[in-house]
């Protein structure tokens, strides 16, 4: 397991976001513009049941994203890793989400019945 250093914490504090690839049935990288955060050592991200994200990672747990410092663009880090996909916590994840990057206190983008999912990013390697 890698650990997040303070240069790494501190893109990902900012309102940067990640670029998130998952893997297809057939091998083939799919990417997805994300939320980012960070708990100790490990990322998060979170997604919805049925979305190709949480498929993908359900059904392989290989995840890498990338996150540019909005500051500067020269300036990123990476993260590879294994992802663990769970509901518990996921609608005050998302909620914490929305304050970070929309100053609003609940997520204003719900469906109705939509199932949230909170992705744990463990990390295996981490590269600036």
């Amino acid at each position: 397991m890698a650990t997040l250093n303070e240069q790494t914490k501190e893109i990902i504090d900012k309102k940067g976001f990640a670029h998130v690839a998952t893997l297809m049935d057939d091998g083939s990288p799919q990417v997805t513009p994300v939320w980012v955060d960070y708990e100790g050592d490990d990322v998060y991200i979170n997604t919805a049941e049925g979305r190709l994200k949480a498929k993908n990672l359900s059904r392989d747990p290989r995840v890498a994203l990338s996150i540019t410092d909005p500051d500067d663009p020269y300036r990123m880090v990476t993260v590879r890793g294994r992802a663990v996909l769970t509901d518990d916590g996921a609608d005050e994840h998302i909620d914490s989400l929305a304050k970070k990057y929309l100053g609003k206190d609940e997520y204003p983008f719900r469906q109705e019945g939509e199932v949230r999912l909170k992705v744990r990013i463990v990390p295996e390697t981490v590269s600036e």
